[in-house]
């Protein structure tokens, strides 16, 4: 009997899965992003999508594999290289994911989730191997501590995401210092108390014997339970450890006071974590939230001296900026207007080369969307010297030239489009090779060039059928037909 395939459309899949991600119902859209992906076999942001959810629910392996699918045909896919520092993040792997973070950060500077990765690893560096002259060397102890010990294989492969430990892996120390119960307790909250009911529940010889319904031990469940708040534990101390916490924490009520509602962190860690809230706000089409959030922390980091937190400039651009966003998708393009120029003006004071480039790109994008084209062309050519990759520039100049076209400057309007794919050529991404093709073709035909017009609108055509855009299909062969009967009249 063959296997029946879903009743549903890829398109209608795929929302219904953002759908239960928004909700939290991670779950629920693993299995309709699984659906889709089934109709549209290793489609990049499918295979990002689910990639998402398995980190929420805290399965990193399955997160790195299906981040490492949407990068095989396409090593520079930013979404599949951030959502791949994610996954390795989330294993702890906080050299790996740093390294993907700044190559994410290469292709598309523009973007700030790269930047914040790119803090937030260091950190979580910096926490688990502290500063080098903070390490003092002494000639004490013996070689016995570099043993493959059973706790140095589990804390190996907690760190690391290798998989499931073996089951003389997974059995508890019967040794823990009172400071390591400490810390653990500390880390573990709430759940220490259920941790401890797990271990006791492990001595009861006869009941833990007893198997389950599924012909499974409880030993073995206990045992997976107990090994995941252990590995979760080193996890949580790694990204933060006891003493950075206490240390801070000292700090900040030095430096803020006790009725300071953001005592428990320091300035940058509030403003990174901050920052991180707004950003998923966004993402997850709270605007509302995000905007609400936003306003917030402007509130408090204007409040900040220059003394405690020497990037203040950056952080309040940054806030600037999600703010200005948050009114895009709100439809105040006037005060988002306002905000991306407060941006810019912090860029420009504090000579922050990639916070300019964010807010021209910005400032462009209200002003075109607003149609005040020439403005919008004011601010994007401005930030040509700035954009630092081809994707980057494929896209800027092909919304340059868009900008032309609108204004009915068709001769400005090929070049830029020129420029685009030719940008678009050079890292072989087929979607900017089309939005570009179809730029310089109608372009061509403005100007009455129809038989490159032709040429073009057969290559976006080419383009469209490779990426099973039918929409664009349809609407590139109809302005193609039109451009040949155009070709042949003139001749």
């Amino acid at each position: 009997m063959c296997e029946q395939k879903p009743k549903g459309t890829f398109a209608t899949y795929m929302h219904a899965g953002d759908q239960f991600f928004y909700k939290g119902e991670y779950v629920k859209a693993i299995k309709t992003y699984t659906k889709a992906l089934t109709l549209q076999p290793n489609d990049k942001n499918s295979l990002v999508a689910r990639s998402k959810c398995y980190v929420m629910l805290g399965d990193s392996q399955n997160a790195l594999k299906d981040a490492e699918a949407s990068l095989k045909d396409d090593r520079d896919f930013f979404k599949g290289l951030y959502q791949k520092a994610e996954a390795l993040y989330t294993m702890g792997n906080f050299e790996f994911a740093l390294v993907y973070y700044h190559r994410g950060h290469k292709l598309r500077p523009e973007l700030q989730q790269f930047r914040l990765g790119i803090q937030k690893a260091q950190e979580a560096i910096e926490n688990s191997i502290g500063s080098p002259s903070s390490v003092k060397l002494e000639n004490t102890g013996d070689l016995s501590t570099f043993r493959d010990t059973d706790e140095g294989n589990s804390r190996t492969r907690a760190l690391k995401g290798l998989g499931r430990p073996t089951k003389k892996e997974r059995k508890p120390q019967s040794q823990k210092s009172p400071k390591y119960e400490k810390i653990t307790k500390q880390l573990l909250g709430e759940i220490y108390s259920d941790k401890e009911f797990l271990e006791k529940l492990l001595k009861e010889q006869d009941l833990v014997k007893a198997k389950m319904q599924n012909g499974e031990k409880l030993e073995d469940v206990i045992l997976d339970c107990i090994t995941y708040l252990d590995m979760r534990t080193e996890f949580w101390r790694q990204q933060k450890p006891m003493y950075a916490r206490e240390r801070n924490h000292r700090i900040n009520r030095q430096k803020w006071g006790r009725n300071q509602p953001s005592s428990a962190l320091d300035p940058a860690s509030f403003a990174l974590l901050s920052l991180e809230e707004i950003d998923t706000a966004l993402a997850s089409g709270n605007t509302g939230g995000s905007l609400k959030k936003a306003r917030e922390v402007l509130k408090v980091v204007q409040g900040w001296s220059e003394e405690a937190v020497p990037n203040k400039t950056e952080v309040l651009g940054n806030l600037y900026s999600c703010i200005g966003n948050a009114l895009i998708e709100m439809g105040e393009m006037e005060k988002a207007l306002e905000s991306h120029q407060k941006d810019l003006h912090l860029a420009r004071e504090g000579k922050l080369r990639d916070a300019k480039s964010r807010a021209l790109d910005n400032i462009g994008r209200v002003y075109a969307r607003i149609g005040k084209f020439p403005q919008a062309i004011q601010a994007w050519e401005e930030k040509i010297p700035l954009a630092q990759s081809g994707l980057e520039r494929a896209w800027l100049f092909h919304e340059i030239g868009r900008c032309y076209l609108e204004l009915k400057r068709y001769a400005e309007a090929r070049d830029y489009g020129v420029r685009s794919l030719a940008a678009a050529d050079e890292i072989s991404d087929s979607k900017w090779q089309l939005n570009a093709s179809v730029l310089v073709a109608q372009s061509e035909v403005k100007l009455g060039r129809y038989r490159s017009g032709v040429a073009h609108f057969e290559k976006a055509l080419e383009q469209a059928r490779l990426l099973h855009d039918e929409p664009a299909a349809g609407a590139i062969h109809k302005a193609l037909e039109e451009a040949r009967r155009n070709l042949a009249d003139s001749d």
